[in-house]
């Protein structure tokens, strides 16, 4: 952890802000805000002592980074934006092209990294799921994307003509009504990637050991109870990670 002053860490998302204050120790603060409902922002950040720093992880668009760098104004410190790149705090890139990652899948990779140490699949159930990949070395093999939860069962109102309003369901091994099927398929397709995923890591892994899995985003907890592999949620992993960039910057002597 880094020991400078205080950090103010936003995970912008493209349905939520995530954001935490922390002292180089612990998080003083935690906030969760919808991007439509962003400057509500300004009075919960209003009540914060002010940040030394600010680190910022967004994959919502300019819109959202623009209303944000308005809201920081009045502590009148310069948001650094988090990007992807080859190598940074012991991660390695292997994307074709390394800038073109997601900047909020690379800060959780960096986190998860750093929490376990070890082959792992950092799986984060948003607007959509990502399957990322990090290998016993801390390489970054590569991931994939899919729809997540709500944008799946969305997609089939929208496209699929199943239904005109969305149809409760639970899960069944063998669903035997339509919206109990809709929410089976859902939860066996979003379950079976990560699955399928944990399968080609483990076989890519010389020892063929056993992969964790770290689950994190607004549908983590939907879908754990149906993975039958390790794996753990973790909360806020995006800022996690944003702190541990924080640190790293931190211990790098600044040059005159």
């Amino acid at each position: 952890m880094y020991t400078s002053s205080l950090l103010l860490a936003v995970d912008s998302g493209n349905t939520a802000i995530k954001w935490g204050l922390h002292d180089g120790r612990q998080w003083l603060a935690h906030g969760k805000t919808l991007q439509s409902e962003r400057r509500m922002l300004k009075q919960n950040w209003t009540a914060l002592p002010a940040p030394a720093s600010i680190l910022i992880a967004n994959v919502a668009g300019l819109q959202a980074a623009n209303g944000l760098t308005t809201l920081l104004e009045p502590w009148h410190v310069q948001p650094e934006w988090v990007t992807a790149s080859a190598r940074q705090c012991g991660v390695i890139n292997r994307y074709s092209n390394p800038v073109q990652l997601g900047c909020d899948r690379w800060v959780a990779l960096i986190a998860a990294w750093h929490q376990l140490q070890r082959a792992c699949l950092v799986v984060d159930v948003g607007t959509a799921m990502t399957v990322d990949a990090l290998s016993a070395s801390g390489e970054f093999l590569g991931g994939i994307i899919v729809p997540g939860p709500d944008a799946m069962r969305q997609a089939l109102a929208d496209r699929a003509g199943i239904f005109s309003t969305p149809l409760p369901g639970g899960f069944q091994n063998f669903p035997v009504n339509t919206g109990n099927a809709l929410y089976s398929g859902m939860i066996q397709a979003l379950t079976g990637a990560v699955e399928r995923m944990c399968d080609q890591l483990s076989e890519y892994t010389e020892k063929q050991m056993v992969v964790e899995t770290i689950l994190t985003g607004g549908g983590a907890a939907l879908l754990a109870p149906h993975i039958h592999i390790p794996h753990q949620i973790v909360d806020d992993l995006v800022l996690e990670g944003l702190v541990i960039i924080a640190g790293a910057q931190a211990e790098i002597p600044a040059t005159r």
